[in-house]
């Protein structure tokens, strides 16, 4: 069996660091930038960013509303930091004009571990790696808080209390940078489950 096609969002945001993670599986990606770009794709991963311009941009191009369709359809999505953002059911200090998919039920607060200075790293422990697994060293910058999750979300991991790591059906999610380490045990799961 062929591995996915998994494209990657490259309007803006840390996307090339993703395709690289990706590689390291021998997983074959796509920028995707356009609606056409999406054509044969498998699954997406939506990376970091600043998710009011993410979300201008994705109007702009013309991929809001495709995307929506597909992912209403059951494309797998992986969304990291402004990618959970973009994904969840409720922005809880978004911008008026600022769109998001609502494709998991989570309330969200943009930079809710602060400002870019407060950024930290965590080791996590992740469920679904193995009991034995070592943590995942996970890499938070101007980070989204999770305020509350809905009783159909899977909590995958969590940082003093506040879940970081999340799935609701075939949309994965994560407050922190799972690109900006060498380890691809992340993205090894989400390509496996597809």
């Amino acid at each position: 069996m062929n591995a996915p096609l998994v494209g990657v969002l490259a309007l803006q945001g840390a996307f090339v660091a993703h395709q690289q993670r990706l590689a390291d599986l021998s997983v074959p990606t796509r920028q995707v930038r356009t609606p056409a770009d999406l054509d044969g794709i498998d699954a997406l991963v939506m990376p970091g960013g600043e998710s009011t311009t993410m979300s201008k941009l994705l109007t702009s191009s013309g991929l809001f509303d495709e995307l929506k369709a597909r992912m209403s359809d059951g494309l797998a999505v992986f969304g990291t930091c402004a990618g959970m953002i973009l994904l969840a059911t409720d922005v809880l200090d978004g911008r008026p004009d600022q769109r998001n998919f609502g494709m998991i039920d989570l309330a969200v607060r943009r930079n809710g571990y602060g400002r870019q200075v407060e950024s930290f790293e965590a080791d996590l422990e992740i469920s679904g790696l193995g009991p034995d697994a070592p943590p995942f060293h996970g890499v938070f910058i101007r980070a989204p808080m999770v305020e509350s999750a809905g009783e159909a979300v899977e909590v995958l991991a969590t940082h003093e209390g506040v879940p970081v790591l999340a799935r609701q059906g075939r949309i994965t999610v994560a407050s922190f940078h799972p690109e900006l380490t060498a380890d691809h045990r992340l993205h090894a799961q989400f390509v496996a489950d597809l």
